[in-house]
């Protein structure tokens, strides 16, 4: 007869009750767990990995009972991808062979840019994402990587990150799509949407408030006012649950005003669950549960941290078990612990595993990809293209002051700095070959790249290219930068390609822990840059970061008056395996650079963190000696071609629970195809608290052919234009709006007055998120 919960006929609350109500109390917490095979070899890929690395009892031992999760069997180390799915395959076999019940465990692997695998694509990181404008190619993208990722067995990707960028200088800022809410939403909600299109459990990271740390550094306390909290760092969760249909979501490292999110139930569980209504489960960020106890202080043992994660709504221990084991079922055998609380866990593990189709009958552990048994492509040509379109329309052309852009296929060229040629210069640090790769220099790097010169040498095949590194990304060494500025004295035009190493806890100068005390180029390229600049002979800057740096030096009529400003800056923000070809391809105008930054390029080093969503006093004024403003605005990126935007029109008014419409007629006025950004904002002049100068509320992505027009519409409802009043409620307040559509966050093309007519509005989780865009060609 088939056990009621493996029969996939019945409700699935009735399937995962029958279960619940069988299993024992060790056998309830070890679906609450995951285990890290693996854990202790090589360098640390993850916050205190060794801290914590315990010698695990023998496999079948510690299985017995079952397993919630397996951490990373492909991201551990350089595995042949059919060998991974082989041996996750034979251990999930070995698994439900020695358990009481069979329940297999989920597969997770980390998938920021790209299935973070061997031999797997190497998309651009999120914040080329942004800078790309373009939700509808990030969720073919997350599709695309979904597909291979449950090919292979894997169940769960552990992305995206939808923190907002509140401080450049935090290493982890090449993980976040930008510093504008909406954007990081919208962009954010398409990933999700389309990993669980694909069936991969999207979880969303890091919720939340991680990247508003103290002074940009990872693990840092966070202090930020419930306001800001609820309006800046929130939406983009809301959007992603709504839009997306995430199914996970993983807890903050961060503490907000001293309470740690793995132990926050306001957090975890009233707000998610009890006002957004989510369903699914809640996973640890790595050893978080542990930090409760070692890093945050607010637990004593680990029985007492697992006490305190379970009860805020952690459903899961990851990576591997400490807390959630014996040190939990200890409290709750003494009754210290209700054991409702483990089950109300246990319930949401199951019901995922249910949904995903483990509790069935005749369920079978080989993937696809093992019964096929043929040799697996993670890099196939599809994912490759994919990563090529969203390189090419994430490059930002910030300037083009001598108008040496494109570039002619002749003359001498040299390619100088210590980016150039470096393949590990055009990933980030969840790129498995800086992730996991940089460990085992003896194994090939498992997908086909070109540095920066390889791709110049083929995209100007008639030109002389020369090359010379001139320094390392960091450190003080400055021995290599008169050959350097050897090589460029005797070319036409010099490439300066520089910018950040990704990294681990230190080991770059972009990625997890990989903070920068400010925000000057690492190390002695700016001295290689200026002595470059000093040389008759223009100087095309190209950048290769995960955050921005600070370029006041170089741009504006000071650097004119100075000689410090380049021919022309591009700026890609670690474009992946096809990045290098992407920038080249902008150099020469073989591609139109339609990138537009998503978040602000600043001026001077000091004066962080701020963004553009500034309020009025946060702005340049004169009662201070410091002026914020940036160097290059968010929203801000130059094209080959020109647009005009005109024929503007919009409603007058519109109620508190109604929409207005916005539009405009925009045309290539160029003499060759291109994409323009158009960009819609909200600025609030008179308002209950304050409001930032302008917020974007809306944009769209229009490509045009030479001569041809598009007329864009923006359906904008009242709730766009809510906030967090001084009560603590999400409010639409009436009076008058005023609605900007531009280029830039700094270039409006148009102001529009708009009443907000009737009574105020307390809006909840289930306002309008979004701004509907339609285009109309003319």
């Amino acid at each position: 007869m088939l056990n009621p919960w493996a029969d996939p006929g019945r409700p699935t609350g009735e399937r995962v009750a029958a279960l619940l109500a069988e299993l024992t109390l060790e056998e309830k917490l070890a679906q609450l767990v995951g285990v890290w095979v693996g854990i202790s070899e090589g360098e640390e890929v993850a916050p205190a990995q060794h801290e914590f690395a315990e010698p695990l009892p023998p496999w079948d031992e510690l299985t017995k009972p079952g397993l919630g999760q397996l951490t990373r069997v492909f991201g551990t180390g350089p595995i042949d991808p059919l060998v991974a799915a082989k041996v996750l395959a034979e251990t999930q076999r070995k698994l439900v062979a020695n358990t009481r019940f069979g329940i297999p465990a989920m597969a997770h692997e980390e998938c920021l840019s790209g299935f973070t695998a061997w031999q797997a694509t190497v998309f651009p990181t999120p914040l080329a994402w942004g800078a790309s404008f373009d939700p509808e190619t990030v969720e073919r993208m997350a599709r695309e990587v979904g597909l291979v990722m449950r090919d292979v067995g894997v169940h769960q990707g552990l992305a995206p990150v939808l923190d907002v960028s509140r401080d450049p200088r935090w290493g982890r800022t090449e993980e976040t799509i930008g510093e504008d809410p909406y954007l990081v939403g919208l962009l954010g909600a398409a990933y999700t949407k389309g990993l669980e299109s694909s069936g991969i459990v999207a979880t969303l990271k890091h919720f939340a408030g991680y990247s508003a740390s103290r002074g940009g550094r990872n693990h840092a306390p966070v202090h930020m006012g419930p306001r800001e909290f609820a309006d800046v760092v929130l939406p983009p969760f809301e959007m992603a649950l709504r839009l997306g249909g995430a199914r996970s979501v993983m807890n903050s490292y961060a503490e907000v005003d001293g309470v740690p999110a793995a132990s926050d139930p306001t957090l975890l569980h009233d707000l998610l669950r009890e006002q957004w209504g989510f369903t699914g489960v809640v996973v640890a960020d790595y050893f978080a549960v542990s930090f409760l106890e070692t890093a945050h202080g607010v637990a004593g043992s680990p029985g007492e941290a697992a006490s305190l994660a379970l009860a805020a709504g952690i459903d899961v221990e990851l990576p591997s078990v400490r807390c959630f084991g014996e040190p939990l079922a200890e409290l709750v055998r003494s009754g210290q612990v209700d054991e409702a609380l483990v089950d109300r866990a246990v319930v949401r593990v199951l019901t995922q595993k249910c949904e995903l189709g483990l509790l069935d009958e005749g369920w079978q552990p080989e993937s696809p990809a093992v019964l096929r048994g043929e040799p697996v492509d993670l890099d196939p040509p599809a994912l490759r293209d994919l990563a090529r379109t969203m390189a090419e329309r994430s490059v930002v052309l910030l300037d083009n002051a001598s108008d040496v852009l494109p570039l002619a296929d002749t003359g001498k060229v040299a390619v100088v700095g210590p980016c150039a040629d470096d393949l590990l210069a055009l990933m980030g640090c969840y790129a498995f070959p800086n992730h996991v790769g940089v460990q085992h220099p003896d194994v090939p790097l498992g997908v086909d790249m070109d540095t920066m010169v390889q791709a110049v040498l083929k995209e100007f095949p008639g030109a002389e290219v020369s090359t010379a590194k001139g320094c390392e990304v960091d450190g003080l060494d400055r021995s290599g930068i008169e050959d350097a500025v050897a090589v460029a004295r005797e070319a036409d035009v010099v490439l300066a390609v520089l910018g950040d190493r990704a990294g681990l806890f230190g080991r770059g100068t972009s990625g997890e822990g990989c903070d920068a005390e400010d925000l000057n180029l690492p190390g002695v390229q700016g001295e290689l840059l200026d002595r470059l600049l000093e040389l008759d002979v223009p100087v095309v800057l190209v950048l290769l970061t995960g955050r921005p740096y600070a370029l006041g030096r170089y741009t504006g009529p000071g650097a004119d008056a100075a000689g410090t400003r380049p021919a022309a800056i591009v700026q890609a923000f670690f474009p992946g395996e096809e990045g290098a070809g992407a920038v080249a391809g902008v150099l020469s105008g073989r591609v139109n650079p339609s990138g537009r930054l998503p978040v602000q390029v600043p001026r001077g080093s000091g004066g962080q963190p701020t963004t553009y969503l500034h309020p009025p006093l946060g702005g340049p004024g004169g009662v201070s000696s410091v002026d914020p403003s940036p160097a290059f605005p968010f929203g801000h990126g130059l094209s080959y071609t020109t647009f005009e935007l005109s024929d503007f029109t919009g409603g007058a008014e519109f109620p508190a629970d109604g929409e207005v419409e916005v539009s405009c007629l925009v045309r290539n006025t160029g003499d060759r195809s291109g994409a323009e950004v158009v960009q819609l904002y909200l600025h609030d002049p008179v308002a209950s608290v304050t409001r930032p100068v302008r917020q974007l509320v809306g944009f769209a992505r229009v490509e045009l052919d030479a001569g041809a027009a598009t007329e864009v519409t923006f359906r904008l409802h009242a709730d766009r234009t809510s906030f967090t009043g001084r009560d603590g409620k999400r409010v639409v307040e009436t009076g008058q709006v005023v609605l900007q559509v531009g280029r830039s966050s700094e270039d409006i093309r148009w102001e529009h007055p708009v009443q907000v007519t009737g009574e105020p509005r307390v809006v909840g989780h289930d306002r309008v998120l979004v701004t509907p865009v339609t285009t109309t060609s003319r």
